[in-house]
């Protein structure tokens, strides 16, 4: 199951802004980076746009895995569970930009060691409901 689309990161100048500005958070085999969102970089689309709606991206890179299926699961994995958790979301996180970056060696650990690292790292940042 994929982000709705008013709950995805796009565009090549927030992601900047979320790897040059964002507040990061370390796991063993990710890293959380925060951000208040920044209406103005993001893609005016006026079927998603609103401002105060959580935003939330996932990069799995070729260095955590050479397998396109093993990254793309990877993906699916952490959108179906960032999608449960935007729709228990406390007020704190609305406007909040969040980028989940994975780290090399992560697509050898277990599926609910990797989500269960992702809530520890967003209970860190504040907000985990």
């Amino acid at each position: 199951m994929a982000l709705s689309r008013e709950h995805r990161l796009r565009g090549r100048f927030v992601f900047d802004r979320l790897y040059q500005k964002g507040r990061r958070h370390h796991g063993q085999w990710m890293v959380l980076r925060t951000l208040p969102g920044d209406a103005p970089l993001l893609k005016r689309d006026p079927r998603d746009y609103d401002p105060l709606s959580c935003r939330l991206g996932v990069v799995v890179s070729t260095k955590v895995s050479k397998s396109s299926v093993r990254r793309n699961q990877l993906r699916r994995l952490f959108h179906a569970h960032l999608s449960q958790w935007v729709g228990a979301l406390p007020d704190q996180g609305r406007g909040q930009w969040l980028l989940i970056s994975l780290k090399p060696g992560s697509e050898a650990a277990e599926d609910q060691h990797l989500l269960g690292e992702c809530s520890e790292l967003l209970a860190k940042a504040g907000l985990q409901p």
